[in-house]
C-alpha cells in the first residue's frame, strides 16, 4: 500500500537492514493484542501469506473468503486482506493470542516495522506511532520478521512489489484510454493466477510463485497490455 507521508512523520528517522538491531521487541506481546483489533482492511496479504494461511487453516483461499479474508482495491489492484470480525482478527483466540502465530501474515511479522522502497530494493523502518509497547528492547530485524531464507524472501518481496508497480502503470494507461472493462478483467486475471488455486506447501513456494508470475506476465503480453 502506497503511503503519502514523509518518513520523518512516522519513523525514528533511521533505515535498517536485516542484520541491524532495532527497538521493536515487546516481550512477545505478553498481555497485549492491540494490533489484532480495529485494523480495518490494512492487513493486506501477498501470495506467501495465502499459502501459509491455507496450510494453517486447512481451507482453500476461496473458502476463507467466507469468513477470514475479503477482497479490496489497493492502489488499483484487487488484493486480499484479513477480514476483521467484530473489529477483531478472525485468528485471535479467546485468550487474546494469535491462533496461527507460526503461519501469521508478513504484515504481522513485520509490525511495527515497515518497508521503505528505494531503487531496486528496500530497507526497514520503525513506525513509532503504531505500537505503544515497542521501542523498549533491541532485536535483530531478521529475527523479528521470523522468516526462513531471508535472501530468497527479500527477492520475493522485491519481485512482488515490482510486479505490482508494473501493473499499476498498465492500469493507469488503460483508464486514461477509457478501457475500464479491460482494466477490471486484468485485475481479476492477476487475482486468479496469483492467489486462487492451491500453493503446494510440500513444494518450494518461491519456485511456484516465479512460475505463476511468469504465467501472468505471459497472459498480460498476449492481451497486448
Amino acid at each position: 500500500m502506497i503511503r503519502k507521508c514523509s518518513l520523518e512523520e512516522i519513523s525514528d528517522g533511521r533505515l535498517y537492514d536485516v542484520n541491524d538491531m532495532v527497538k521493536a521487541y515487546c516481550n512477545e506481546c505478553e498481555g497485549c493484542h492491540a494490533c489484532c483489533l480495529d485494523m480495518g482492511s490494512s492487513i493486506i496479504l501477498d501470495p506467501l501469506d495465502v499459502m501459509r494461511l491455507t496450510s494453517a487453516s486447512g481451507k482453500s483461499f476461496e473458502a476463507m473468503l467466507n469468513h477470514e479474508i475479503e477482497l479490496n482495491v489497493v492502489d488499483g489492484l484487487v488484493l486480499p486482506n484479513i477480514k476483521m470480525n467484530n473489529n477483531a482478527c478472525p485468528f485471535l483466540n479467546q485468550e487474546g493470542r494469535c491462533s496461527i502465530h507460526e503461519s501469521r501474515p508478513g504484515f504481522c511479522r513485520l509490525f511495527p516495522l515497515g518497508r521503505y522502497y528505494e531503487g531496486d530494493g528496500f530497507k526497514y523502518f520503525l513506525q513509532i506511532h503504531e505500537c505503544e509497547r515497542a521501542g523498549r528492547t533491541k532485536v535483530k530485524v531478521s529475527k523479528w520478521i521470523d522468516t526462513p531464507d531471508i535472501p530468497r524472501y527479500t527477492k520475493y518481496i522485491n519481485d512482488w512489489h515490482s510486479f505490482q508497480k508494473e501493473v499499476q502503470e498498465i492500469l493507469k494507461k488503460m483508464l486514461q484510454e477509457e478501457k475500464e472493462e479491460e482494466a477490471r478483467k486484468l485485475t481479476i486475471l492477476i487475482l486468479n493466477v496469483m492467489f486462487m488455486g492451491i500453493y503446494d506447501e510440500k513444494q518450494d513456494f518461491y519456485r511456484q510463485f516465479d512460475n505463476r508470475l511468469d504465467k501472468v506476465r505471459e497472459l498480460i503480453a498476449v492481451r497486448g497490455c
